[in-house]
């Protein structure tokens, strides 16, 4: 038995309840995973990114970001998915916006690796998380101060998300070679 990708045609087949029921998936999976924290000010450390690169993986650059976006529309509209159970666009003008809005950028960068080996998967995988820093660190700056910036915003995070992305790097390596059944 192997994995098989599904292929841009095989997509366009798929029922679409099919599909609603993968977005669903992973907007609860998304969800869950706001809610396992290290509650850091002003941004708390989740799973989330864990989860965004591995929806990015598994499902393709655009399907991650579709989903990521679903998530993010959820909250938006009053749905408490977010650390914290926030909820609401209150938490769009918030510290936390610019990670938020970062999520479907680093699924889609994610994606990228998708179907390549772990060296590709690596590099895609931490060009996504340089570009949610890129998109938090922007919009964070608007509530710290510039020589805290990188203290409260990066620093914290970077052994945690190094650890994410190798996970995520090596995961369908892992998968792949535990369900074959030669």
């Amino acid at each position: 038995m192997s994995i098989h990708s599904p292929t841009a045609s095989s997509l366009r087949r798929m029922p679409l309840a099919r599909e609603l029921s993968i977005a669903f998936a992973g907007i609860l999976l998304l969800a869950l995973s706001a809610r396992v924290q290290v509650p850091f000010w002003p941004v708390p450390m989740t799973l989330q990114t864990l989860t965004v690169m591995a929806l990015g993986l598994t499902l393709g650059a655009g399907r991650g970001a579709a989903i990521t976006l679903g998530y993010l529309l959820s909250g938006l509209a009053g749905m408490p998915v977010f650390a914290g159970a926030m909820a609401g666009p209150a938490v769009f003008a918030g510290p936390t916006a610019g990670f938020l809005l970062g999520m479907p950028l680093m699924a889609a960068i994610a994606g990228l690796g998708r179907g390549h080996g772990a060296l590709i998967r690596l590099t895609a995988l931490t060009f996504a998380s340089i570009a949610l820093y890129a998109a938090g660190l922007a919009w964070l700056a608007q509530f710290v101060a510039a020589d805290r910036l990188l203290a409260v915003g990066l620093l914290p995070f970077l052994f945690g998300d190094s650890v994410k992305i190798a996970l995520c790097a090596l995961m369908p390596s892992a998968l792949a070679h535990f369900t074959r059944l030669d």
